[in-house]
Order: C-alpha cells, then sequence, then structure tokens
C-alpha cells in the first residue's frame, strides 16, 4: 500500500503553514490537503481558502457531512450541544468525515502550534492508532510566527480574526464563554438568536452566570470577558470548556 501523507486544512492561519511546511517535507509522497466544511464558518474561509492554494500550487480537498448542514442543523437534528466530552457538532462534521478517510498506514499532520502541546499530547493518548505529524511543534512555531508567515505570503488573514476573535472555528461555538456570546450577539446578531431558541427548545443552559448556569437569552450585554475565558478549540479532540468557565 502506497504512503498517503493527510494534511489536516482548518482556514487557520496555523494549519495553513503547517500544510506549506508538510508539503514542503513530503516531497515526492502522496499527499492530500483536507479540509472539513462544517458550513458555520465565516464565508471569507472560502477565499483564504483559495489564496492558500495559490501559495501551495496545490488542490485542497473538501470533505463534508452528508447528514447535516451546518452545527446548528447537528444540534436541532441530534437533540444535543456539547458535554463533559465535547460538542457533538465537531464528532459530526469532523471526526467523523476524518475516520472515513483515513488508512491505517497514513501520516497525518496537525496544524497544532508550540502553545498547544498538550493538545497534541491529548490526542495521541486518544488516538494512538493514527502516526502523527505536529510540524509546528517540531519547528518551534507559535502561533505569533504562523501569523506573520501568512501575512509575508501575501494572503490577508481570514475575517475572523480581524473581528477580534481568537480562532476562526464556526460562527456561533457552543464553547464559547459569556464574552465569547456577547460578542457575536454585537457582530452577528442572527447568529445568537438562533442559539438562543436552539437552547431554549432542548433545554441547555450553555451559559455560567456568577456561579449559575443560564441559557443563553438571559446573559446581561457586555457581560464576559474573551480574554480571560478558556480558549476555544474546535479540533479532532474537542473536549467542552463549558464545564471550566468560571465567569
Amino acid at each position: 500500500m502506497k504512503l498517503r501523507i493527510l494534511i489536516w486544512f482548518s482556514c487557520g492561519d496555523a494549519s495553513a503553514v503547517a500544510a506549506k511546511l508538510a508539503l514542503e517535507k513530503y516531497k515526492g509522497y502522496e499527499t492530500h490537503i483536507l479540509y472539513c466544511d462544517t458550513g458555520g464558518e465565516h464565508e471569507d474561509n472560502k477565499r483564504f481558502l483559495q489564496e492558500c492554494e495559490g501559495w501551495y500550487s496545490h488542490k485542497i480537498e473538501i470533505l463534508k457531512s452528508e447528514k447535516y448542514a451546518d452545527h446548528f442543523d447537528v444540534f436541532e437534528k441530534t437533540k444535543y450541544i456539547a458535554g463533559i466530552a465535547g460538542a457533538r457538532c465537531t464528532t459530526e462534521l469532523k471526526k467523523v468525515l476524518r475516520f472515513a478517510y483515513q488508512e491505517i498506514d497514513d501520516i497525518q499532520v496537525f496544524g497544532y502550534t508550540v502553545e498547544e502541546r498538550n493538545r497534541a499530547k491529548r490526542f495521541n493518548l486518544s488516538f494512538p492508532e493514527v502516526i502523527t505529524d505536529f510540524i509546528l511543534i517540531e519547528q518551534g512555531l507559535k502561533k505569533e510566527h504562523c501569523h506573520a508567515i501568512v501575512e509575508s505570503a501575501g494572503i490577508e488573514i481570514p475575517a475572523m480574526y480581524k473581528l477580534g476573535y481568537d480562532n476562526n472555528n464556526c460562527i456561533g461555538c457552543p464553547k464559547g464563554g459569556a464574552g465569547y456570546w456577547n460578542k457575536i450577539r454585537v457582530d452577528f446578531p442572527e447568529v445568537f438568536l438562533r442559539m438562543c431558541l436552539i437552547s431554549r427548545k432542548l433545554k441547555v443552559k450553555l451559559i455560567v452566570y456568577k456561579g449559575q448556569r443560564i441559557y443563553l437569552d438571559e446573559l446581561p450585554e457586555g457581560y464576559g470577558n474573551t480574554k480571560s475565558e478558556p480558549k476555544i478549540s474546535c479540533d479532532f479532540v474537542c473536549q467542552s470548556v463549558i464545564e471550566a468557565q468560571n465567569v
């Protein structure tokens, strides 16, 4: 069986740099750059993906769930949002697609940065059967380095970063804290309203406010601070930060 290199691209600048480095490292091998289209990310991600394809001179393969349109569709159809083990949307829109695509002897490249060593370790513990390459950690690259490399390539960073978000996940991530959701309320009011309606319907209190769980529509405007809240991660070892919130 021919050795394949699977490079997981997420439209974040760290994964973009990881893909560029991996293409150079594994030149001559069968390489696949793979993007899981969740249906819920910012429209600008399409532009970013296309510009990265030009940077790489390599096509990015897009994987998309046949069952779910986006993360909200997952919540509504499964009647589940997130728990201590993670968010259902990540499982359905990313993990399921990876499991279907991968083969046992693939080398899989992930864009974890130096700050995310623990996430990389958690991945290896969760999926010991996967042959991993955390190329950014190997080369000592941080998030700030990845931002700079993308910009130096003449590629404008994704819109969500320019709006002040620390991640480029789906708009309206269920793992966000009070500050995150109040920012979504301002920047994407229709998304905020949709999550309010779904969480009420499913009787899920997403937010911790002064030590008590509340519904999203009970969140006071302006409350919370994104800088002091746990970082949101949406990867193949997604674990909810909802239980860890203390805001």
